[in-house]
């Protein structure tokens, strides 16, 4: 057996997923139909009876050879699982905004075949919509608008195209690490202003260019060399807020000498400490502290 083969065989047996007596392999049940591999909008595989026959496209093959994960969705719908299987990772594709979800936004391509029950094949998941944060995905697109996509993946469960529409634009992180290199590399005294967006227990984010956000932990965190991730050890005290000390610089901008008294909405100065390309994070020093401060 081979990925994408069409096979046929007879229920076996029925649990969280179903169990498959092949044609051409009648000793033992060796196909699977997991719970969401089943015909879009038409249940789940516990809905398949014993002895049931059934037709299903071959979607894994076990190392041994004979061991296969069976969709019953691709078979249903052989024009529309043709079309899916033929994209490329990476090729472009252009539709139009169907229809916008809490969970995604659906695109209606040009090419292909409808899909039988959503109202695209394209789905775009909230992340894949855009470098820089939003409230809502009307903010960046809307129903009936023109998109180009840069396709991900198939989504076997659901017989999507899974799209990405960021991908067609700039990525300001990547801008933003090629600046700090250009400047020096990290712990330079390059010093950049931006706006306080978030107060956590790790520490204080600021935006320090369009779409990117760093943070500066609060003292005593572990900061990873590879991903720039942050730990804070377990401790009770960690509080963001209160009294602290800080100085109101010549353009209204906060000085701080401590993240204690920063509120959302300051202008701040802050230092680059590092910049992780791998874990897409920038660490950030207050202006002052960075030198000494060992982060």
């Amino acid at each position: 057996m081979r990925v994408g083969d069409v096979v046929e065989g007879v229920v076996a047996s029925v649990g969280r997923s179903a169990r498959v007596t092949l044609d051409g392999f009648p000793t033992r049940p060796v196909g699977e139909i997991g719970p969401l591999d089943t015909p879009w909008g038409r249940g789940r595989a516990t809905d398949l009876a014993v002895g049931q026959r059934i037709r299903a496209v071959v979607m894994t093959v076990g190392p041994d050879g004979e061991r296969a994960g069976l969709s019953l969705a691709a078979a249903a719908y052989p024009e529309l699982w043709a079309f899916l299987s033929g994209l490329q990772p990476d090729c472009r594709l252009t539709g139009t905004v169907a229809s916008i979800e809490s969970y995604g936004v659906f695109v209606a391509l040009d090419e292909g075949p409808a899909h039988p029950v959503f109202p695209g094949v394209g789905f775009i998941t909230y992340a894949e919509l855009s470098w820089t944060r939003f409230e809502s995905a009307s903010e960046v697109v809307r129903v009936g608008q023109r998109v180009t996509c840069v396709f991900l993946q198939i989504d076997t469960w659901n017989g999507e195209a899974r799209l990405s529409l960021r991908a067609t634009l700039p990525d300001p992180f990547l801008a933003f690490a090629d600046a700090v290199d250009a400047a020096g590399g990290e712990g330079r005294a390059v010093t950049f202003r931006g706006r306080v967006t978030k107060l956590t227990p790790i520490g204080v984010f600021v935006r320090v260019a369009d779409g990117v956000e760093g943070l500066v932990p609060v003292e005593g965190a572990d900061v990873s060399d590879e991903t720039g991730r942050v730990v804070v050890p377990d401790r009770g005290d960690v509080v963001v807020g209160g009294e602290g000390d800080v100085a109101v610089g010549d353009e209204g901008e906060v000085v701080v000498e401590n993240e204690a008294d920063v509120v959302v909405g300051d202008q701040v100065h802050v230092v680059v400490t590092r910049v992780s390309r791998e874990g897409r994070r920038v660490v950030l020093a207050w202006v002052g502290a960075a030198a000494g401060s060992g982060r």
